[in-house]
């Protein structure tokens, strides 16, 4: 595949052989993302997220919004701003889930009920998105939901996704719903056109929405 000038081949997800090649490229990859992800700014997060919120496609909440549960996540540093798309799925009435990380890699939930009841989250030395203040949910939670909206650097057209390295979402996905879309969320210039380089865990996306449109993959 192709990333800002640079490429490599990958056929599908990797055999356990070929792990610690695959690690270091996509490692490669996270780190050449971020780095663009560096020159925007304030403003043009926060026009991204309104695009993002106006593209969202409101039939994947049904005939009645109200009785969906929506696993979705608050944008930190350099992301696509989502506060305007959680205002947007709360307004429909949605129950409305983000991540509680708790300390190290332990997994959790809380229900977001408005985007000013969310706070920064004080731990030196690492970048936390801001949490609610409420109950926390345990991880199975995530499987009451039925549509799951995930951060990503980048997305293939199978619909893998490149997270941060950390195996936060790798672990949450496995305990949602078979039948639950998982919506990946990037830059449009993260959209890729040839595949990402995988191991065997990796769970691809249904769809991607970035600031410029919603697309379905892997039909």
């Amino acid at each position: 595949m192709t990333l800002h000038g640079e490429s490599f081949e990958n056929d599908g997800p990797s055999s356990a052989t070929a792990t610690a090649p695959v690690r270091e490229s996509k490692e490669t990859l996270r780190h050449r993302a971020l780095s663009r992800r560096k020159r925007t700014t304030a403003a043009e997060r926060m026009a991204a997220g309104d695009a993002l919120a106006l593209h969202f496609p409101l039939p994947l909440l049904g005939a009645d919004p109200a009785t969906m549960s929506v696993a979705a996540y608050v944008s930190m540093g350099t992301e696509v701003e989502t506060r305007p798309l959680l205002t947007l799925l709360l307004d429909r009435g949605c129950t409305v889930m983000v991540p509680r990380l708790g300390s190290g890699r332990d997994i959790g939930w809380s229900v977001l009920t408005d985007v000013t009841m969310l706070r920064a989250v004080d731990q030196p030395g690492h970048l936390r998105p801001d949490e609610p203040t409420g109950r926390i949910l345990p991880p199975n939670a995530l499987s009451q939901c039925g549509l799951v909206i995930a951060p990503a650097l980048g997305v293939d057209p199978r619909g893998y996704r490149l997270g941060r390295g950390a195996g936060w979402y790798d672990r949450a996905l496995a305990l949602r719903r078979p039948d639950c879309p998982l919506i990946a969320v990037c830059w449009p210039w993260e959209v890729m056109g040839e595949p990402l380089p995988t191991e065997d865990h990796d769970v691809p996306a249904d769809a991607v929405l970035t600031p410029e449109g919603y697309r379905r993959l892997r039909r």
